[in-house]
């Protein structure tokens, strides 16, 4: 009592506070082993681990703790790749201009027009040409902890040229854009993010075959349809989750989850509590969705690769896309929107390729149905539909390629002719100035696939309300360069709904009354001249849209449009 009164009450708090933490701190570091009596050999396994959750790491030190004794530079291992591309585009609305569309951006961006719920053409006469360049640098680092055990990180730089400066001034790359938010999911003003992350683990848990990765990181299955890297951007698609694979001689399986859209917890907010990831329009139907607790969207997929009949590969799959947001959240471009929001959508498909000699053909098929809620439109509104999904979908596609190599001749040329077909729905703008009821969700959605190889290099149509028939040509006059020219006729499959292009945006906004299916015609012709037994490559390309009757219908101008780049990449 003599020691507290001369230190006062304060001073004591003070004391037991200090005594407190230094307790903690023991709690948390490993327990010395030699201060307790235990049998011979032993050694105490039960410590806390919640406090840390990192297996076999130093406890907490109290200043200066040894981090990192376990890393061995031969298991330490990097990537990396620098590609730099100029591109000219020139009459991207065929004689007509960009349009606005401030209630839909950022996607109404892309369309040439408004939506249209006319019966006359709606194009806004003018130019509308551009040339940017754009450069992407991918830096990853492995490690290999143990045969069976991968760590990888891919740190990637996208930027357009000039685009994060100020008028006149040079760049400046943690700029934000003027309403102070930031660009294409990067941290900086778009520039820098993360592309992959994850651990990889084989054999997991004891079970040979079975691998799990875990973190963000790059899903392609089959030709890219559905799941591509889609490198040809300057970002590309990563994807945040987990992947089982369990693989044989005969036999490979997947299944995953990904989490595509999160807003219940704030990015660097540890607890979640108070603010939401990512912004949700409040719902004024009392008791749907009026909180984030349920606001998120998904990806569960199951794809198989049967490899047991000689010559084929045959590969079914189920994916499921379930988007829970407000039936208003992401609704602007109609009912072909872009993963449109308040949607439960069942993917069943198949996908066979055979090669044999010099004949090499694929065919992929998917069916999709589910529901989709939308709170637009004269029908929705009279009705009070809110988040109710009221709207049945039932799409489809196909994609078919069959090709000849004749690799006897030194130039190896491949002739290979190709159909592509994707449902649409002639109610597609019936939320957004169409005037039929709202009943169907017909319009295929195109998930993340890479169009950019597989409906035509100038990237104007997605795989979504298409037809196309294509005929490619390719061939190899040395070693180290390689030549290609295609043709193809870009056709809607629906004339009521709209064309939407590789991007899965409204490229134009059908009439009401349109009848006419034919965009036009598309030559490409691209070469490329690879160095140093491939780790460095320039590549060259020009293409050419003979405008159909469909832009003359629906824009009111048909002028061509001519698309030309010319690219390098390094790599190593």
């Amino acid at each position: 009592m003599r020691i507290v009164r001369q230190i006062g009450w304060v001073g004591f708090a003070i004391l037991c506070g200090t005594a407190t933490v230094a307790t903690e701190l023991s709690f948390l570091a490993a327990p010395a082993q030699a201060a307790f009596e235990l049998p011979p050999g032993e050694k105490i396994t039960h410590t806390v681990v919640v406090a840390r959750a990192i297996p076999d790491k130093e406890a907490y030190e109290l200043y200066d703790p040894k981090i990192g004794k376990n890393f061995d530079i031969n298991k330490f291992w990097m990537r990396a790749d620098l590609r730099v591309r100029y591109e000219a585009r020139n009459g991207t609305c065929f004689g007509s201009t960009m349009a606005t569309i401030p209630t839909v951006a950022p996607l109404g961006n892309g369309a040439c027009n408004t939506p249209n719920s006319g019966t006359t053409a709606n194009g806004t006469e003018g130019k509308a040409n551009e040339s940017y360049a754009l450069q992407k640098a991918r830096l990853g680092f492995g490690y290999d902890l143990s045969p069976d055990v991968n760590f990888y990180l891919e740190l990637i730089y996208s930027s357009v040229w000039g685009a994060n400066g100020s008028q006149g001034a040079p760049v400046i790359d943690n700029q934000r854009t003027n309403n102070g938010s930031t660009s294409n999911g990067f941290g900086n003003g778009g520039v820098l993010g993360v592309r992959a992350g994850y651990m990889l683990l084989r054999n997991f848990a004891g079970v040979q075959n079975l691998s799990v990765k875990a973190g963000r990181q790059y899903v392609v299955l089959g030709s890219h349809s559905i799941f591509g890297a889609f490198d040809w951007s300057n970002t590309g698609f990563s994807f945040d989750g987990v992947m089982l694979q369990y693989s044989t001689k005969d036999w490979d399986g997947y299944a995953g989850w990904f989490r595509t859209s999160e807003s219940d917890l704030g990015q660097g907010s540890p607890l979640g509590a108070l603010s939401t990831n990512l912004p949700v329009a409040p719902n004024t139907t009392p008791g749907v969705n009026s909180g984030s607790a349920n606001i998120d969207s998904d990806v569960f997929l199951f794809y198989n690769q049967i490899k047991s009949v000689p010559g084929f590969v045959i590969e079914p799959y189920y994916i499921l896309y379930s988007n829970r947001y407000n039936s208003g959240d992401n609704r602007g471009q109609g009912l072909g929107t872009p993963k449109h929001s308040n949607q439960t959508r069942h993917m069943v498909g198949n996908r066979i390729e055979l090669r044999k000699g010099n004949i090499d053909g694929w065919n992929e098929t998917i069916y999709q149905f589910g529901q989709m809620g939308d709170d637009g439109g004269t029908n929705a509104v009279q009705n009070g539909y809110g988040n109710q999904k009221n709207l049945h979908i039932s799409a489809w596609a196909t994609r078919t390629w069959i090709g000849y190599t004749h690799y006897e001749w030194d130039w190896k040329p491949r002739l290979a002719f190709n159909f592509d077909y994707a449902s649409g729905d002639g109610r597609a703008n019936c939320t957004i100035g169409g005037n039929t009821d709202c009943k169907t969700a017909n319009t295929f959605e195109n998930l993340w696939g890479t169009n950019h190889i597989h409906m035509g290099y100038m990237d104007t149509i997605g795989w979504k309300n298409m037809m196309k028939p294509s005929i490619n040509f390719q061939f190899r006059p040395s070693k180290d360069d390689h030549v290609e020219i295609w043709a193809t006729s870009l056709n809607l499959a629906n004339t009521k709904d709209n064309w939407y292009r590789a991007t899965q945006g409204v490229y134009v906004f059908s009439k009401t009354n349109n009848t006419t299916r034919h965009i036009g015609n598309e030559l490409d012709i691209i070469w490329t001249r690879f160095f140093m037994d491939g780790k460095l490559s320039f590549q060259a390309g020009y293409g050419h849209l003979f405008a159909g009757s469909y832009i003359k219908e629906n824009l009111g101008t048909d002028r061509d449009q001519d698309w030309a780049y010319a690219q390098l990449w390094v790599n190593f």
